[in-house]
């Protein structure tokens, strides 16, 4: 028969074990969870990686072809029914961040966006800075530090036609609020 401080040792000794085996239980489950999670990256450049010249706009003396960075996702979510894509440059304006690309509305069997590609058939385009749809590319004023344009993949639960077209990034925001299943972003960087 084990004495009353033999007892408290033993069940000291057991509640270590125990705690134990829950953190490595639960760091297992958190490391399977991460292995899993919804990801978006941009082929050919790592997260933080700098856009060539070729996604820069062509417009107003930027120096690029105005292509969109290809973009690919994996792990989507379970019940996920449409995606949204933004390209957003949170250090144009002097800090009020600027709108380089909405495309909302893309089929739930899509994995990603080529580079330079028109959005997928059935989606449909938002407003980006210019006040028009489509893609358009970086321009940050030369000299600049180079600029964060991060491009953002919504995984939703909204059918592809559930939105109207047109959508600015805080009515897109506004819109699909409470209808994200998970979203994943990679900052590419800009600078002239």
């Amino acid at each position: 028969m084990m004495t009353r401080s033999e007892l408290g040792v033993a069940r000291r000794l057991l509640s270590v074990g125990v705690c134990g085996v829950l953190a490595v239980a639960t760091a297992q489950l958190e490391a399977a969870d991460a292995a899993e999670a919804f990801a978006v990256a941009s082929p050919g450049l790592a997260d933080g990686g700098t856009l060539p010249s070729t996604h820069a706009a062509s417009a107003n003396q930027c120096g690029g072809g105005n292509v969109s960075p290809a973009l690919q996702w994996h792990n989507t979510p379970s019940g996920t029914k449409s995606f949204a894509v933004t390209l957003f440059d949170p250090d144009g304006a002097k800090g009020l961040g600027v709108v380089h690309w909405i495309v909302y509305g893309i089929a739930p069997s899509t994995t990603g966006l080529a580079a330079g590609a028109a959005a997928p058939p059935g989606s449909v385009a938002g407003t980006n800075r210019t006040g028009g749809p489509g893609y358009f590319g970086p321009c940050p004023p030369v000299g600049d530090v180079p600029h964060h344009y991060m491009a953002q993949v919504y995984a939703l639960d909204l059918p592809p036609d559930a939105l109207p077209a047109g959508l600015t990034r805080d009515a897109l925001h506004a819109a699909i609020k409470d209808h994200v299943l998970a979203t994943s972003s990679t900052v590419l960087r800009y600078g002239r």
